[in-house]
């Protein structure tokens, strides 16, 4: 006779369909294959044929029919291979932005503001008597007219100077931010996988900035051997490579796209797993992985100390916590004065999105 059995409850999937069930472990799959359709339906497979994911009626089948109808996949290509589409990619970016997102508490969101009233986007609902120099546009008509009402009565209606209220608008900051991902082999090494997190971050937080804050902006940077900008588009596809770690044309890179940046409000978040190993002196590169070498770790303190003069912060998240990868960290932090970071890899996320918002509640001068 068999008894009851119990598994794991799971309320979010209380009232999604078997697509949609699927279609969640499916872009989780696509994010770990680096946007690889063909080895994320592999693993589907096997994990379908290990936990029972579809059954007679909804098969892998009905779900590859329901990716196309819906536009996830396209095989309408020279080759005939199936490749995702930019609504998958999409999805993957929102996916990593709920999985992370969704997992801090509300007390520390916080909300993208500093302290200072003026003219914003966002109404605060406290009010004030009203001051010369305030707009129309601020005035709060119905306290204004209840005051003029109780001040002069309604058969003597009119209004006075006195009567009129004002509700301000919190004053948004804007910010310009650099994420910077250290693509070099060490990211997969060791039996761990680092890179993953790190594209998750970065898809969550692009699509944090573009769906809540969009008139702040934000650029990809990875760096191996040399540094390169990615589109957001790319971050699926991103993988590691046979690179050394070249933070300082990763640094390099970073201050050059802020510069171009008019906004005031600048920053650098750099996710790495090791020392700076990598240097391009003209056109050939002085590499050392055997401890800290001098002459790269020197020329990252030059760049940190220049980042504090144009008031670039640099938070580092270092994603491994080896001994002697702390002086490094120290000493970059202390001469730029900005902050560090030990994160494991199932906190990155939440480090990251919590400096990310609680930054906007100082205000900046």
């Amino acid at each position: 006779m068999q008894g009851f059995r119990f598994k794991h409850f799971d309320p979010s999937t209380l009232n999604k369909s078997k697509f949609q069930q699927l279609l969640d472990l499916f872009l989780e799959l696509l994010t770990y294959t680096s946007g690889d359709f063909n080895e994320a339906m592999q693993w589907l497979n096997q994990l379908d044929q290990q936990y029972q994911l579809t059954n007679e009626d909804y098969g892998i089948g009905d779900f590859l029919e329901e990716l196309k109808d819906k536009g996830y996949i396209n095989d309408n290509n020279p080759t005939g291979e199936i490749k995702i589409t930019g609504k998958t990619e999409q999805g993957i970016r929102q996916k990593s932005l709920e999985d992370i997102f969704g997992k801090l508490k509300k007390s520390t969101k916080g909300n993208h503001r500093i302290n200072k009233p003026g003219m914003g986007d966002e109404i605060n609902p406290e009010t004030r008597p009203f001051r010369f120099g305030d707009s129309i546009e601020q005035i709060d008509f119905t306290a204004s007219i209840r005051n003029a009402q109780i001040n002069h009565g309604i058969e003597d209606f009119r209004f006075g100077e006195d009567d009129l209220e004002i509700r301000e608008t919190d004053f948004k900051t804007q910010t310009s931010t650099v994420l910077m991902i250290d693509i070099s082999h060490s990211m997969i090494l060791y039996g761990e996988d680092r890179i993953t997190p790190a594209k998750k971050v970065a898809m969550a937080l692009s699509e944090l900035i573009h769906t809540r804050y969009p008139k702040d902006t934000l650029d990809i940077v990875v760096f191996g051997n040399d540094a390169w900008t990615i589109e957001v588009k790319d971050l699926p596809y991103l993988q590691v490579g046979p690179y050394h770690t070249n933070t300082v044309a990763g640094l390099e890179l970073a201050m050059d796209i802020l510069r171009k940046r008019k906004n005031p409000n600048r920053q650098i978040f750099m996710i790495t797993d090791g020392k700076p190993t990598c240097l391009k002196i003209g056109a050939k590169y002085y590499k050392n992985s055997f401890g800290v070498d001098l002459k790269i770790f020197n020329r990252c303190l030059n760049l940190a100390t220049q980042c504090k003069k144009l008031k670039i912060p640099v938070t580092t998240f270092m994603i491994a916590t080896d001994p002697y990868l702390q002086r490094f960290v120290s000493e970059f932090t202390e001469a730029n004065h900005g902050k560090a970071f030990f994160a494991s890899l199932d906190k990155l996320g939440a480090f990251i999105f919590k400096d990310f918002e609680s930054g906007k509640n100082k205000t900046v001068y």
